[in-house]
C-alpha cells in the first residue's frame, strides 16, 4: 500500500495538526482515529467551527440544558462549553504529548478576540483559560498584534504554552520570536523550568496570496504589456510561500544565536513556525499547494480537514524549506517593485483577521445565548 503522506510529514520533521475540533469529533472517535491513522500531532480550534457545532446537532443539548437550569451567565456558559471540548481533546492527545516529551500533542484555545488590542486583559484571560482547562498540553492562542507581543512575553514568562496567531509578515514574525525569547529569559531568571513551556508562531499563508494576487492583477490591468506587468504576472501565487520561507530562514538564524544557545542549555524548546491558513482559496492553484511547498524540519502545518484529506490522497513529501531562503528573498525583492508594499498588505490582513475572529466569536456567543434561551423556553 502507498504510504500515508500525512504520516510521511512527521518523518520529514514536520508535525501535521488539524484545524478543526468539536464535541462530536471527540465523542465519535474521529480525532483518535486521525491520530492513529494520519499521525496527527495537534489540534487548533476556532470559533467558526464551534459556532456551527453549537448551532446544529445535539452534541451540546445536555450541557445547554444544565447551564440553562442553573441560570449560568452567558460568558460563563461559553467558557464551560468551550473548555470542556478543549479538555476532552487534550486528553485524547495526551499520549502524543507524553511520547513526544512535550513537543507535540497540544490543542489550542484562543483568548477572546475582542481583547486583541488590550494587553493586560489578554494576559489575564490567557492565564484564566489555561487554568480552567487544567491540562499541560493546552496552548493559549494570543494574536501577534502590537498589543499582543507583550502579552506573549508575559504569558510565556508565567509558564503557560502559547500559540501566537495572525502573523503575516516576516518583520512581525521576528518580533514574535523576540517576545518568546524575552519570556523564556524572564522565566529562567525567576527559577522556572523552560522545559514545561512550548510555543508555536502561526504564520498565515494563503490569505497573503489572496490579497497580493488581487493587487498584482490590478497592476497588469493598469500597465498592460509593460515590464512591471510582466513582473506582476510572474509573482502570482508566489508571495505567500516566499514570505513563509523567509520567515523560516529567520527562524533558523534566530534559533542558532548565542542568546538562544544559552536558553537551550537550560532546556528551552524552540518556538516552531506553524503554517496556518493552508487551505487553498484560489481554485487555479493546487489544493495541497500550501502543504507541499512548505514541508520542512522543525515546523508544524495545521490543515483544515478538506486539505488534510486531499494531502492524504495525492500529497508529495519533500523538503521545500531548507536552502530556500535566497529564492524567497528574490521573490519578495521583485514584489517590492510593485505599488503596494508587503508590510502594508500584511498590516491590512492583520486588521481584517482580528475583525474576522471577532465576528466569529460574536456569532458563537449569539449561538450559545440562543440555545440557552431555547432551553429555558423549552
Amino acid at each position: 500500500m502507498k504510504a500515508n503522506p500525512l504520516v510521511e510529514l512527521g518523518r520529514a520533521g514536520q508535525s501535521p495538526w488539524i484545524d478543526y475540533i468539536h464535541r462530536g469529533m471527540i465523542a465519535s472517535g474521529e480525532l483518535a482515529r486521525r491520530i492513529a491513522e494520519d499521525g496527527i500531532r495537534g489540534v487548533t480550534s476556532n470559533p467558526t467551527i464551534f459556532e456551527k457545532a453549537v448551532s446544529s446537532g445535539h452534541d451540546y443539548d445536555a450541557q445547554i440544558r444544565s447551564l440553562a437550569r442553573a441560570e449560568t451567565p452567558l460568558p460563563d456558559a461559553y467558557k464551560a462549553i468551550v473548555t470542556d471540548d478543549i479538555r476532552a481533546a487534550a486528553d485524547v492527545l495526551r499520549p502524543v504529548y507524553d511520547v513526544s516529551g512535550g513537543d507535540d500533542g497540544y490543542v489550542s484555545l484562543e483568548v477572546d478576540p475582542d481583547l486583541a488590542r488590550d494587553t493586560k486583559a489578554t494576559i489575564a484571560r490567557a492565564r484564566e483559560l489555561f487554568d480552567a482547562v487544567g491540562r499541560p498540553n493546552v496552548m493559549i492562542k494570543i494574536p501577534g498584534t502590537k498589543e499582543g507581543l507583550p502579552a506573549v512575553e508575559e504569558t510565556i514568562s508565567s509558564g503557560v504554552p502559547v500559540n501566537v496567531t495572525l502573523i503575516f509578515s516576516v518583520k512581525r514574525y521576528e518580533e514574535v520570536a523576540d517576545a518568546y525569547l524575552r519570556g523564556l529569559e524572564r522565566l529562567t531568571s525567576a527559577g522556572g523550568d523552560p522545559r514545561k513551556v512550548a510555543s508555536v508562531a502561526s504564520f498565515f499563508v494563503s490569505r497573503i496570496d489572496t490579497a497580493v494576487d488581487a493587487l498584482l492583477l490590478s497592476t497588469v490591468e493598469r500597465w498592460p504589456g509593460s515590464p512591471k506587468a510582466e513582473t506582476a504576472l510572474s509573482l502570482l501565487g508566489k508571495t505567500a510561500v516566499a514570505s513563509a520561507r523567509s520567515a523560516y530562514a529567520r527562524y533558523l538564524a534566530i534559533f542558532a544565536t548565542a542568546r538562544w544557545n544559552a536558553l537551550e542549555a537550560r532546556g528551552a524548546r524552540k518556538q516552531r513556525p506553524l503554517w496556518a491558513s493552508t487551505g487553498t482559496k484560489n481554485p487555479k492553484y493546487s489544493d495541497v499547494k500550501y502543504v507541499e511547498e512548505l514541508v520542512g524540519p522543525g515546523t508544524v502545518n495545521t490543515m483544515p480537514p478538506q486539505t488534510m484529506d486531499s494531502f492524504r490522497d495525492h500529497g508529495a513529501v519533500a523538503d521545500a524549506l531548507t536552502g530556500a531562503g535566497a529564492g524567497a528573498k528574490a521573490v519578495l525583492d521583485d514584489y517590492a517593485l510593485m505599488d503596494t508594499g508587503i508590510e502594508e498588505v500584511c498590516a491590512r490582513l492583520e486588521s481584517e483577521g482580528v475583525k474576522s475572529f471577532l465576528d466569529s466569536h460574536r456569532k458563537l456567543l449569539a449561538a450559545v445565548e440562543g440555545r440557552l434561551k431555547g432551553a429555558v423556553a423549552g
